[in-house]
């Protein structure tokens, strides 16, 4: 759920940009070619780049000691402590969002389909032997295309449908209904961002613009094809998935374009500001965030190792400081058997993040309920009015288990203990995993006790 969020996110942003250079540099040019080769490049750039991690060389300047669960409160007086976890309803919250948006999308995919079915249905219905056109009545429209065929309505005049259908045909011949289907596939995707709207609105304009260029390009005087269009400015689209002739909210932007001035073959040097737009997204998306998991390993809280190629790289991180002369009583024979310890295996060594976290049965929120509904607060501590946060840290094994329980801030001896029992209770999980293979990793729980 967390990864669809996450690239849907990315592929908005891409979309964004690729947008923005495009009404600012591209939009007003008569170079149709390369502005629809440009929509559909960056629709399909949209579709691939938020797969793509770009690794950085070294790890950032940030602590770790593994992954932070949310808080969980204990309390004295209640029979069943309380998940009072901002996670659980953030999760729940999440759940629902993601619900809404996979529900709207399959709306948009279902009425594709429809508007796929009822194109199919016309064609089978109306289609006469060896002719791609299509006489039809009914809709409030003058013609259009899909599908390979030409539909016009039987209202119009001889020589107004003729027109028309040479106008049609340029859209056949050019396939502009492939692009069609392509972006509203994507728009199905993407329904909530208002940029994939103003993308499709954009590459109809395109489609109006290089078949009307043909129809000009034949000899039709420019004042009668206007005239043309006019006529149908009252005409509707029938179809969600068609190029139709009498699209009224472009008539006006066709008029324009058709005695504006050709953009020369020098314009499309504008083009190179691509380059550094897209690099500069690529690496705030790809790079920011996208740490190679499979580069860090946690040795202790202030060492992380990097693995480059055959290379294997050190980097401290905020050593704690060395301890006070005055305070160094450690004999030398006490010295030479701590350098003598073995060194731990790598392999061993739990990781911080992984690929594939471990997942506790029922998830994270499912985790914090069994910890608190478990916890006792000890009657020692109740009588003392001790109260405070124990933060513990613990290993989910490489098996599932739970190993290295520690306590990394704490308040009592008894309040310690209690947290420790509890996380040392833990259900098995479903084991962490790194290149495929099940691999320990570093958890972190804060365990609030409170007395009311």
């Amino acid at each position: 759920m967390n990864t669809l969020f996450i690239y849907m996110v990315k592929m908005a942003v891409y979309l964004f940009a690729f947008y923005l250079v495009y009404s600012i540099m591209l939009s007003r040019d008569t170079s149709y070619n390369r502005n629809r080769a440009f929509i559909i490049l960056s629709l399909l750039f949209a579709l691939i780049f938020p797969f793509i991690t770009l690794k950085t060389l070294k790890p950032w300047n940030i602590q770790i000691f593994g992954k932070l669960l949310s808080e969980v409160f204990v309390t004295a007086s209640a029979n069943h402590s309380k998940v009072l976890s901002q996670e659980s309803s953030s999760s729940d919250l999440l759940q629902m969002i993601y619900s809404f948006y996979i529900l709207v999308a399959c709306i948009f995919i279902f009425k594709l389909l429809i508007d796929l079915f009822n194109l199919l249905f016309l064609i089978l219905r109306h289609k006469n032997k060896g002719s791609r056109i299509i006489r039809f009545h009914g809709f409030n429209t003058s013609g259009f295309s899909a599908m390979g065929y030409i539909f016009i309505n039987n209202r119009l005049s001889t020589e107004d449908a003729g027109e028309i259908i040479r106008h049609e045909q340029n859209h056949l011949k050019q396939n502009h209904f492939l692009d069609i289907i392509f972006i509203e596939i994507i728009k199905a995707l993407q329904w909530f961002n208002p940029v994939i709207y103003l993308f499709n609105r954009s590459l109809r304009a395109i489609h109006e613009y290089q078949a009307d260029k043909e129809c000009l390009s034949s000899g039709l005087p420019v004042v009668n094809y206007q005239c043309l269009l006019l006529n149908q400015v009252f005409k509707s689209t029938a179809f969600n998935l068609t190029n139709s002739f009498s699209n009224p909210s472009l008539l006006k932007k066709r008029m324009v374009m058709m005695t504006k001035e050709r953009t020369s073959n020098l314009a499309s040097l504008k083009l190179i500001i691509v380059l550094p737009v897209t690099a500069i997204v690529f690496l705030a998306i790809s790079a920011y965030k996208e740490i190679p998991n499979s580069s860090f390993r946690q040795l202790s809280p202030a060492t992380v190792i990097q693995k480059s190629g055959s290379e294997t790289l050190t980097e401290m991180l905020a050593p704690p400081p060395p301890p006070p002369p005055a305070l160094y009583t450690e004999s030398k024979d006490k010295v030479k058997a701590e350098l003598d310890k073995p060194v731990i295996d790598p392999e061993e060594v739990p990781f911080v993040v992984v690929e594939e976290m471990p997942m506790f049965p029922g998830g994270d929120s499912e985790l914090l309920k069994y910890i608190a509904e478990n916890t006792i607060y000890p009657e020692v501590s109740k009588m003392q009015n001790m109260q405070g946060r124990v933060i513990i840290r613990f290993c989910v094994t490489a098996d599932g288990g739970v190993s290295q329980i520690s306590v990394l801030k704490g308040v009592s001896p008894e309040l310690d203990a209690e947290a420790i029992r509890v996380v040392k209770s833990l259900p098995s999980f479903k084991p962490g995993k790194q290149g495929g293979k099940p691999v320990p990793v570093w958890y972190m729980v804060p365990i609030t006790f409170a007395l009311k």
